[in-house]
């Protein structure tokens, strides 16, 4: 596995695991349980260590098949990240869902906590004291943020005390600038700029826009694919971490996938090409 620099000398895996509908979408779905539990394992096996999940998904259920993927794994080897969702962003609620989260993980720690959404009927300030306790408390050891804007970055940052460290964004090729399911917008215009400028990992999700940049013909990834002798996920997915600050986590519970995913790791595209990505407009 590569890594990016977190903050001082953490590390955080380049390519990760997303779970989202893993065991559900908003609610419990235990009719795959086996098939996803199985899936999780074999990339770990496959060398995967960073797990994203969140108390959203599934309704608690996603953190309880990756509990049972991460039971017999050493601890220490793994990157585990979760989130709150926004409407428990007050003092006691975030507090209370972090420490749900863990016994649901059935682990004393995440490695990386992050506020899913801004809920702007919430003071930042109270969200980002309970995020400090956090903290304190070792219940995580960095804190951090998804889908917010720069402003709402910077004022979440005034509250606390501890370092925000990533931003999880959507983002891909066919992603530049409009989140297509949140209200994030300005990612490649002002969001990834400022979170380089400031050390700020970002986690790119859904970095295949869902399978589209696979499933549909684009000319350049195809020339690059063939370029390369790599798939056209694999040129996605390596744009994306050839960028500074920028690791990504792509959803797959299909043992294919998991295995082409982690081929877009341990080469790198050529400068020129990634300029050709930068300007191509995909849309």
């Amino acid at each position: 596995m590569e890594y990016k620099t977190l903050l001082n000398e953490a590390k955080i895996p380049v390519l990760g695991v997303g779970t989202w509908q893993v065991g559900g979408r908003t609610e419990p779905d235990y009719s795959i349980d086996k098939q996803e539990i199985a899936a999780l394992k074999k990339a770990i096996d496959l060398g995967y260590t960073l797990i994203d999940t969140a108390e959203m998904y599934g309704g608690g259920h996603t953190e309880e098949l990756v509990a049972e993927a991460i039971k017999n794994v050493d601890r220490k080897k793994l990157f585990i990240v979760s989130k709150v969702m926004a409407q428990n962003l007050s003092y006691k609620n975030l507090i209370a869902a972090a420490k749900k989260s863990l016994e649901r993980l059935q682990t004393n720690y995440v490695d990386l906590y992050l506020i899913h959404a801004p809920n702007p009927n919430i003071p930042l300030k109270e969200t980002m004291k309970a995020m400090d306790y956090l903290v304190e408390k070792g219940l995580t050891k960095f804190i951090g943020v998804s889908n917010f804007s720069v402003k709402e970055m910077q004022e979440a940052q005034k509250y606390s005390k501890n370092k925000i460290v990533a931003n999880q964004i959507q983002y891909s090729l066919l992603c530049r600038n409009q989140s297509t399911y949140h209200h994030c917008r300005n990612m490649e215009s002002e969001i990834i700029p400022y979170c380089q400028e400031n050390n700020i990992i970002i986690m790119a999700d859904r970095p295949l826009h869902k399978g589209l940049l696979v499933e549909n013909s684009y000319p350049v990834l195809e020339k690059l694919a063939k370029k390369y002798s790599k798939t056209k996920a694999q040129i996605a997915l390596n744009w994306l971490i050839s960028k500074q600050n920028i690791i990504t986590i792509p959803k797959a519970t299909n043992i294919e996938h998991l295995i082409e995913n982690i081929g877009a790791i341990g080469w790198k595209l050529d400068q020129e090409d990634i300029n050709i990505l930068d300007k191509t407009d995909f849309n």
